[in-house]
């Protein structure tokens, strides 16, 4: 079954069952789908679920950029909304790759691509995203990146 597919079904069960915080969680994310989808002109044939799981992505993002800045500024019953989305949303995401695993994937590419200094970054970056796709949130990997080369 398609991963919107998947969604929609999630959305009705919510509803109908009486989970209202899933259910319009649910619903924000098919707008969000449905925004991408216009953006990139592909209305009628719909977003593959990679490029869902990108979406997806940004969302679970969102939410915790705005939990931490409810958290500094001492909001804490509005971080734990964003924190029960976020968790809610990456239930969709696939299995998320351990920081050990990554680490070994960006040695092995500063490796292979003989990449060496700060202005290698976006190259390195680039391929370890390429290899990992979804798997693994942007921000962990370019900042291992940077570790490691720097």
């Amino acid at each position: 079954m398609a991963l919107k597919d998947t969604i929609q079904d999630d959305t009705k069960a919510a509803l109908l069952g009486g989970d209202r915080f899933v259910g319009d969680t649910l619903r924000n994310l098919k707008a969000a789908i449905l925004d991408e989808e216009v953006k990139q002109n592909k209305r009628d044939e719909g977003l593959s679920d990679s490029e869902i799981e990108k979406v997806i992505a940004r969302e679970v993002k969102k939410r915790n950029e705005s939990m931490a800045i409810y958290d500094q500024n001492g909001r804490p019953e509005l971080a734990e909304v964003e924190r029960k989305e976020s968790e809610v949303l990456a239930r969709y995401l696939p299995e998320q790759v351990g920081e050990d695993k990554i680490r070994e994937i960006v040695t092995a590419k500063v490796t292979e691509l003989g990449a060496s200094g700060p202005q290698a970054m976006g190259q390195v970056i680039g391929a370890v995203k390429q290899q990992l796709g979804n798997t693994a949130d942007g921000a962990l990997i370019a900042r291992i990146v940077k570790e490691t080369l720097v």
